[in-house]
């Protein structure tokens, strides 16, 4: 539809996401609360010691490489889009009126938005399809979570469809927006006007080392990216951490987390002073939960395809908590640096406006600005890379039967579709210039989430009866 679609086809989808929005998204908050608390108490009950494997398997993946690639995989270059420009928005633009400061608030809220509700999202899809595909040794399919309760196969193969497609426009949509933003720090590096062939040429470049590295598989390819993104993101992080108000930093991190944690329920149930009203709720939280929602299936199953050996408890707390605070730090050290930098200025005339260019603008104000803009680029490269490279394998594992280790030509097939379906967004926006094509992708997203929200609450109710029952199977020692 999108390489022939007209204005009126781009205004309709438009209007669709914000229906979506307007209508589902208190749904949304209250799914994504109910997510959080579910997660928590399987988590925590006797449930929590089921193993994803043989009782006496050892995790596949140690911490360091399980943390780095579902971090990968569920933020990626996100984070560096919204590093300065989000704390920044919400100091300028409260949510809602608060006795605390308006960083503290800032900070608050902009951890509510990339925090506990978005990872469990994540965390429920892991959870439910690990158990399917390591406890009941059922095939790499979302469709597997329900087989055993839903018979028809016309239901099951539908919920399967619609995985593909979201992850194929999540990817386009990912890969186009990521390339814009290494051309805009491309051009703030180099002083330069770069244009489409740029952004070409970096498509091309992307999908072909996602390729290679889907192509090596988990270990010898998607692990190893994901490791060195983050050890470049500690690099950055901790740079600009020891060259700032270190000591502001830190009481900012655990002012505004122990806020968020006291805060948590009121904010997801929107209660009294914690509503901050539709249109802000439809333009940025209804937005958010409906992207995390549409992206959980696929990264979810990612997470549960290496996350064999651990306990239900391990990963479901290891999925909330360790990216859940890494995220909140990050936030941290950008948003109060940004802060102080604003304080300092006689007028603060929008510089941290743009997502696009704030965190290089930001950088601006820093020792060896140049290395940080290019070492930025660099990781905004290997984080798309680890965004192709393991949804090429998930969409391949669909196509190859739910195999666990697809054949190594659809690996290739889906990084060739990706490549050219995303050429050819990019080069449609570049013919109509007047319609955001890329942005118009990313709204399908939304539209997409409707059918995963209403299938989680199937999903659940399964998963819970299921489980229940194979724990009372297991002999007592």
């Amino acid at each position: 539809m999108v390489f022939f679609a007209t204005e009126s086809s781009y205004n309709n989808i438009e209007q669709a996401s914000l229906w979506v929005r307007n209508y589902f998204g208190y749904f949304y908050l209250y799914l994504g609360l109910g997510c959080v608390l579910l997660l928590l108490g399987v988590a925590l009950s006797p449930l929590g010691t089921i193993k994803l494997g043989k009782p006496d398997a050892k995790p596949e993946h140690s911490l360091w490489a399980w943390t780095a690639m579902l971090y990968s995989a569920g933020m990626g270059s996100g984070i560096l889009l919204r590093a300065v420009q989000e704390p920044v928005f919400m100091q300028q633009h409260p949510p809602y009126t608060s006795a605390l400061p308006a960083e503290t608030l800032a900070l608050e809220y902009t951890f509510y938005q990339w925090g506990l509700t978005a990872w469990a999202f994540y965390g429920l899809f892991a959870m439910v399809v690990g158990y399917a595909l390591y406890v009941k040794r059922k095939h790499v399919r979302i469709s597997a979570t329900v087989e055993d309760e839903i018979q028809s196969e016309t239901i099951r193969k539908s919920v399967d469809v619609i995985t593909i497609i979201t992850t194929v426009f999540g990817l386009v949509a990912a890969i186009g927006l990521g390339t814009t933003q290494i051309k805009g720090g491309l051009n703030h590096v180099f002083k330069a006007e770069l244009g489409m062939t740029t952004i070409l040429v970096l498509c091309v470049g992307i999908s072909c080392i996602a390729c290679y590295s889907a192509w090596q598989g988990v270990n010898k390819g998607i692990k190893l990216f994901s490791k060195l993104n983050i050890i470049i993101t500690l690099f950055i992080l901790l740079f600009i951490f020891v060259t700032s108000d270190m000591l502001a930093i830190l009481n900012a991190f655990a002012q505004s987390t122990f806020h968020y944690i006291i805060d948590f329920i009121p904010m997801s149930l929107t209660l009294g002073d914690y509503n901050p009203g539709m249109a802000f709720l439809t333009d940025w939280t209804f937005y958010y939960w409906a992207f995390w929602l549409a992206w959980a299936p696929f990264t979810g199953i990612f997470i549960a395809r290496i996350s064999k050996g651990r306990t239900l408890r391990q990963l479901l707390l290891g999925v909330l908590m360790i990216p859940s605070l890494g995220t909140f730090f990050w936030f941290s050290v950008f948003g109060t640096s940004a802060f102080q930098l604003i304080e300092g200025m006689e007028t603060y005339s929008n510089e941290f406006g743009n997502v696009f260019s704030s965190i290089f603008v930001f950088f601006q104000h820093y020792p060896m600005a140049s290395v940080l803009n290019l070492t930025t680029i660099l990781l905004l490269v290997s984080f798309l890379v680890t965004s192709v490279d393991s949804a090429v394998f998930v969409l391949s594992m669909f196509t190859d039967k739910g195999s666990k280790d697809p054949n190594k030509k659809h690996r290739v097939i889906w990084s060739v579709f990706i490549l050219l379906a995303t050429i050819a967004l990019v080069l449609l926006g570049n013919v109509k210039p007047d319609i955001d094509v890329l942005g118009t992708v990313s709204k399908l997203l939304i539209i997409t989430s409707l059918p995963f929200a209403f299938f989680i609450l199937i999903m659940i109710a399964i998963f819970l009866k299921d489980v229940v029952k194979f724990k009372k199977s297991i002999p007592k020692r």
